[in-house]
């Protein structure tokens, strides 16, 4: 039965993707947030769903049937208001998600603080691929990004398979257990586990305890693919009442990546499994990081049914992920790259991935403290130790710093002086205006800069870019 659904803050990455799946489904959808920037609000004006910004009790008006709250939302938010006030039915996406989508079909989740996304985005493209040769295989999915092998980031078929991201982030203000305990998992990859969310997560132990309980919930049938060179990822794993199988480097690997190394811009490594040659991948993605994803990825697959010849052809042809060391512009030969960085391993990864594909290149990190851990003190030191892989730093103005106590809130001039003391030049702008304005006349041809934030910068993305094809 067709039903009309609200999304309030439907430009959340999850949100989004769960709104294309109830419109698959016959529903009708709307949605509202405070402001929607790409590239999920570009995917919902693609699907014509209407985003009313900004929050209004005026957007449920008239009342829907259902309306999904987001998890960015409070109490005092005016929709939030509206429907306890007017008992508007409600729920969450998590749950949502479970109800309409996971329940009889076999749930295979991607978690972990970093790389779950790129990894969720390759394990459905393998089964896609898969599905030529069988259509069975074909998946339904959620990722918490557009896949550009897709051009999405949800997909909807009646077959058996749905993959999607399990994210630790809280699921709702009226269900503060995270989301990826609604997606009772029959497989999971577990990815890395750090401290992060540090505006939900007190400290690292409380972090290890969500995965542990998301471990929890794989039935003795199941299977983990774990990887194998984390104590926090073995320990929240040791318990696991499931078979449960290790990735990595290391020797004692039973998925072990041999040989990794970059020709021509693609990745190539050997993949050896329980000791013996597996099969052999090329990649035109860069990054030891992106090699891990993969295999984590083949790993899954394969203990799922998939050939390792279909799976070595969809790991040949994966794209990315939107965001993900994805090229905006190349502006009098300046490479200005997006990255979604949340986190101080994402960031440190991605600008050593940056080294290999751009060899000799003097290296830009412009961040933006954006996310909840960023905008904290609470990992500086880390940062700094990351923000000197590049050349060149600069940083903006905390995001919203007011919502942040002064003693939690990272200062960024700090962060500066302290690259500044260990010989690494930075400098602190108020925001994405005066860090253009200032750029430009600096950069010369050959230069990358990686702009790293996981919101929309003040549309930086565009504005560089901008200003680099004035200057010609």
């Amino acid at each position: 039965m067709s039903r009309h659904i609200h999304l309030s803050g439907i430009c959340g990455t999850a949100m989004a993707s769960l709104a294309g799946l109830l419109q698959l489904q016959g529903h009708r959808v709307t949605g509202s947030d405070k402001a929607a920037y790409p590239p999920m609000s570009t995917l919902l004006a693609s699907l014509g769903i209407p985003v009313a910004e900004p929050y209004a009790a005026a957007n449920l008006d008239p009342h829907p049937d259902l309306v999904v709250i987001g998890n960015a939302l409070s109490r005092g938010n005016p929709e939030v208001e509206m429907i306890l006030d007017q008992r508007i039915p409600f729920t969450s996406m998590a749950a949502l998600l479970r109800d309409e989508f996971l329940k009889g079909r076999e749930s295979l989740v991607v978690a972990g603080t970093h790389g779950k996304t790129t990894t969720t985005s390759m394990l459905a493209w393998i089964f896609q691929v898969a599905s030529r040769k069988d259509p069975a295989f074909e998946p339904s999915f959620l990722i918490g990004g557009v896949a550009e092998n897709f051009g999405s980031s949800f997909q909807l078929r009646p077959t058996r398979t749905f993959i999607v991201e399990g994210d630790e982030y809280d699921t709702a203000f009226f269900d503060k257990g995270p989301k990826f305990l609604h997606y009772f998992p029959d497989a999971m990859i577990l990815t890395h586990v750090e401290f992060d969310h540090a505006d939900i997560y007190a400290d690292l132990d409380a972090v290890k305890t969500a995965f542990k309980r998301l471990v929890n919930l794989v039935p003795g049938r199941g299977r983990i693919v774990a990887y194998d060179a984390s104590p926090n990822v073995s320990e929240c794993v040791q318990r696991a009442f499931c078979r449960v199988e290790r990735y990595g480097f290391s020797a004692a690997a039973d998925w072990q990546i041999r040989n990794l190394r970059q020709e021509a811009g693609v990745s190539r490594w050997n993949v050896w499994h329980d000791g013996v040659l597996w099969s052999e991948f090329a990649m035109p993605l860069a990054g030891e990081h992106n090699a891990l994803n993969a295999t984590a990825a083949v790993a899954l697959a394969a203990g799922q049914g998939i050939p390792p010849p279909i799976i070595a052809e969809a790991i040949a042809n994966f794209k990315s992920v939107k965001r993900r060391l994805e090229v905006r512009a190349v502006v009098n030969g300046i490479s200005v790259i997006d990255d979604f960085a949340h986190h101080p391993t994402a960031i440190r990864e991605t600008l050593r991935a940056l080294r290999v594909v751009y060899p000799g290149a003097r290296l830009w990190a412009v961040l933006e403290p954006r996310s909840n851990t960023l905008r904290r003190r609470v990992l500086a030191d880390d940062l700094v130790q990351s923000l000197r892989q590049a050349d060149r730093v600069v940083l903006a103005g905390v995001y919203q710093q007011q919502r942040i106590p002064d003693g939690e809130r990272l200062h960024p001039e700090e962060v500066v002086d302290a690259l500044q003391s260990s010989g690494t030049p930075a400098a602190l702008y108020e925001n994405a205006d005066a860090i253009v304005a200032a750029l430009v006349p600096q950069l010369q041809s050959g230069d990358v800069v990686a702009i790293l934030s996981n919101g929309g910068f003040d549309e930086i993305y565009e504005k560089l870019p901008a200003r680099l094809r004035e200057s010609q």
